[in-house]
């Protein structure tokens, strides 16, 4: 039999459909994250909010994501992989509901009717993440187990589905979105589009059985599974939750972090102070970046390029940099195999191409260069996550579910925590710098209510959502002297925002660097598979005989 063969093996004669079902589940969370970058304009448009306000609530949805990701690594193995489908197609109908209450609620008018839209905005596009999380917690192990031989390529085939949705939210923004020339659909209708998928993979997994991970198969308990992930990659996940504790839920520092570190040493405890895989705790810091720079960078790549060029491009080039990921997630294989790049070498590679592409963004003014430039960073951007996944299931099969959605939940996190947010804040930032600098009147007359705020960056103040939506969604011909100032602030802005964007895949690509030469010192990467005790035992008394 060939490798090719073994390869495509599957555990489970139903291993295809539950495959397809992770496929459109994934597909689902795409669709509606794609829409929602779309309709950020118009959100600030009728609602008022700023690019900083923005940012919090696409934030919201991915800290959500990354919450339940980690939650559902460690109860996926004991509750079963069914039941947790069941709850996150509840919750899919549930997100909608509330999103969709904003737009009433904002009726009631003045501050209290723009905070409540605000509140029906972020905490339905937090529930809609928690959905996403529960079934990714579900189908990242499911398709790892499925597929145990080839992991690297399924969990691409599967994270195709990310990409495809995109394409299909992003063209129905496209088609359906505002732009200074037509009025578009109004933005509940467009959102509502990602129920089709949702109702899919509902029927898709009607009566099916669920596979059990290798370290559940195993008989692995959950302190077992744990303890690769130990006190050194615990310390990378609860000091994100104490950001979480604070920036989302409102405690203050010294609480949010107190918390933080009773889990670690709750952690510590747990796992008997294991220390943990360095190696795991090193992926789990690479996969924080990885999830800043790809989802916090698509929840406003569209709004940038949209700025570079125009609304109705910026939105078709989304869609153009999704069908390059979405295209090439099928081909991870014969990269791996034929072209004899490792894992690793991937990820390298594609840290290079990211952060060159970025770059190539912000200096560009044409179409062409810009579809140049996104090209360059849309292959850079697509084996990540996926790739990922299969490198922490390869090397730490002991962990089960437990690794692999950690690493889904550091990664959402991030990108809710600093992803999303701090390109909103560095846009709002450079934007007021800029207007401020080339005409103070203006800037006085456009300046955001409230100044936004990141991390430990001083707070700076953007400009007014509102006010920067008119000058959008007025031709250029047409515009006002100020306005042309207020949109000249905008595009530097963004330029600005992509260039310091672009230090985030730096920063990784050194980090793989660092982990191809630890593997090609230790022989080359190779996957793991757990031994039964009963046969280390017997291997142990042949070493000693």
């Amino acid at each position: 039999m060939s490798n090719v063969e073994v390869s495509n093996i599957a555990i489970a004669p139903n291993a295809k459909r539950l495959l397809f079902a992770g496929f459109m589940a994934i597909l689902a969370a795409g669709v509606g994250f794609s829409i929602r970058a779309g309709i950020l304009a118009d959100w600030g448009a009728q609602f008022g909010f700023t690019a900083g306000e923005l940012g919090t609530i696409t934030g919201g949805g991915l800290t959500g994501f990354g919450i339940v990701i980690l939650i559902g690594g460690l109860l996926a193995d004991k509750l079963g992989y069914g039941k947790l489908v069941v709850l996150a197609f509840v919750l899919h109908l549930l997100s909608a509901i509330i999103t969709f209450a904003a737009t009433p609620v904002f009726g009631a008018g003045g501050e209290v009717g723009k905070h409540g839209a605000y509140l029906c905005l972020f905490w339905g596009t937090f529930i809609f993440a928690i959905a996403n999380g529960t079934l990714e917690a579900v189908v990242n192990p499911m398709v790892a187990t499925l597929f145990p031989n080839n992991r690297t390529h399924y969990l691409n085939l599967l994270h195709a589905g990310w990409p495809g949705g995109l394409i299909a939210g992003g063209v129905a923004a496209a088609l359906m979105g505002t732009t200074p020339e037509h009025k578009g659909v109004r933005w509940e209708i467009q959102l509502a589009l990602f129920l089709i998928p949702v109702l899919i993979y509902g029927l898709i997994c009607l009566g099916q059985h669920f596979p059990k991970s290798e370290a559940s198969q195993k008989g692995l308990s959950l302190a077992e599974m744990m303890k690769d992930i130990g006190l050194l990659g615990s310390f990378v996940v609860c000091a994100l939750l104490g950001l979480f504790f604070k920036n989302d839920l409102g405690l203050s520092g010294a609480v949010a972090f107190g918390i933080a570190f009773l889990l670690w040493l709750a952690v510590g405890g747990f796992t008997k102070w294991s220390t943990g895989a360095w190696l795991l705790a090193a992926l789990l810091v690479a996969h924080l970046l990885v999830g800043s720079v790809e989802l916090g960078t698509d929840s406003w790549i569209s709004n940038i390029t949209g700025n570079i060029l125009s609304t109705a491009i910026g939105k078709w080039l989304f869609v153009y940099t999704s069908l390059i990921m979405f295209l090439l997630r099928f081909c991870a294989d014969f990269i791996e195999r034929k072209i004899g790049l490792s894992p690793v070498g991937i990820l390298l590679t594609c840290a290079i191409l990211a952060c060159t592409g970025l770059l190539l963004v912000s200096k560009a003014d044409t179409t062409g260069m810009v579809m140049l430039a996104l090209l360059v960073y849309g292959v850079g951007k697509t084996f990540f996550w996926p790739t990922m996944l299969a490198v922490a299931s390869d090397r730490f099969p002991r962990t089960g579910a437990v690794a692999i959605s950690a690493l889904g939940g550091v990664g959402m996190l991030a990108a809710g925590l600093s992803g999303a947010p701090g390109l909103g804040y560095f846009k709002d930032r450079y934007a007021g710098e800029e207007l401020r600098t080339a005409n103070q009147a203006v800037y006085e007359q456009y300046r955001a209510g409230r100044p936004t705020s990141f991390l430990i960056f001083s707070a700076a103040t953007g400009l007014d959502g509102a006010k920067l939506g008119e000058v959008r969604n007025t031709p250029k011909e047409k515009r006002a002297p100020e306005q042309t100032a207020v949109a000249a602030a905008d595009l530097q802005g963004d330029r600005r925002t992509l260039v310091t964007d672009a230090m985030i895949p730096a920063g990784m690509a050194c980090i793989y660097l660092l982990l191809l030469l630890y593997f090609k010192a230790i022989g080359g990467y190779k996957a793991v598979h757990i031994v039964p005790i009963a046969e280390q035992q017997v291997a142990q008394a042949k070493q000693a005989s």
